[in-house]
């Protein structure tokens, strides 16, 4: 074995190091943004499990004789804040794009590495670097299964921040098909718009009449928060109907992607047929058998805006990943 191999593969090792906290630091960052339970878990061993691997990484990189500086850790978590600032403007996919070409780097990074120590006949280099191609090929395909989830339309595994929403919300209009015209896409503005003024207008209404009789502080309160959701619903549904009957069909589906992407779909509206009344056993038995992504995004969305129950949302994102993963091709 040269001294040139043995330099090459410290080097090597410095730079998975470095590249591994970074890697740890985003998996951190990222369980803020999970949308189940079950999701941040996930993203919660990720982070333990890169941090293990920072640590076999120090342990070979000193077997071999090199030092690992101190320096390493601290670039791979600034370059991580960094990261997670600068990614936010712009829109959730692209952040996960720039995540997975650092799964990329680190895979192919560990591919060389193993090369390089069978030709160095190292044998504990080439074993480190043999575990670490297969978590980050398995991190590669979680990641890849998320944007694909995207692609479909989402709801994904992780949800963007606010200004990531933000950013996504500019990037679709921007990127709108030819078939809506500047007119047509103001017109579903200013429909939702007018829509949602009347119900705050409405809610404000109700609200007032309902602090004159309220005994309690709580029960104004509560009767305000329903009062907004009835006065929303209502009022999206009129101007979905009323968009329909005037030939509107731009406003009309605007209005309705609205209602379906925030729950505000009646029962009767819903692609599970009796949905309201199953069980979690078989509200999740039916959502097996969706194949539309557009059907599971829909129980999704009214589901976290209703009862809400985390076994439900979680099996509806289980179904959503897995016709994402057949669209990718992922096995």
């Amino acid at each position: 074995m040269s001294d040139n191999d043995t330099s090459k593969i410290i080097t090597q090792l410095r730079m998975l190091l470095q590249l591994t906290n970074t890697e740890a630091q985003i998996a951190q960052a990222r369980q803020a943004q999970a949308r189940t339970d079950a999701v941040r878990r996930e993203l919660a061993e990720n982070e333990k499990n890169s941090r293990t691997r920072a640590l076999q990484i120090e342990r070979v990189l000193r077997d071999v004789g090199g030092v690992p500086d101190v320096v390493s850790p601290l670039l791979g978590r600034l370059a991580a804040m960094v990261k997670t600032v600068v990614e936010q403007a712009e829109p959730l996919d692209g952040a996960l794009l720039e995540d997975l070409s650092l799964e990329h780097q680190l895979f192919d990074r560990a591919r060389y590495l193993k090369v390089l120590a069978t030709s160095a006949d190292m044998a504990r280099v080439r074993t480190l670097a043999e575990r670490l191609e297969v978590a980050h090929q398995a991190t590669i395909d979680w990641l890849s299964t998320v944007l694909a989830e995207e692609a479909l339309g989402g709801p994904t595994a992780l949800r963007p921040t606010p200004l990531q929403a933000v950013a996504g919300t500019a990037t679709r209009i921007v990127n709108s098909p030819a078939r809506w015209s500047a007119d047509g896409l103001n017109r579903a503005v200013a429909t939702v718009k007018q829509t949602r003024s009347k119900a705050e207008d409405f809610a404000d209404d109700v609200a007032d009449r309902a602090s004159d009789v309220a005994d309690k502080a709580g029960d104004v309160t509560d009767a305000a928060r329903e009062a907004v959701a009835a006065g929303r619903d209502a009022s999206m549904r009129q101007a979905e109907k009323v968009a329909r009957r005037d030939g509107n069909s731009n406003a009309a589906e605007a209005v309705h992607d609205s209602r379906k992407s925030s729950g505000q779909l009646s029962a009767s509206e819903l692609p599970i047929k009796g949905y309201d009344s199953m069980t979690i056993t078989k509200a999740v038995a039916a959502i097996k058998k969706l194949s539309d992504p557009d059907d599971v995004r829909t129980i999704i969305a009214y589901e976290e805006a209703h009862k809400n129950r985390s076994g439900v949302v979680s099996a509806s994102q289980t179904q959503l990943a897995s016709i994402a993963k057949d669209v990718a091709g992922i096995g």
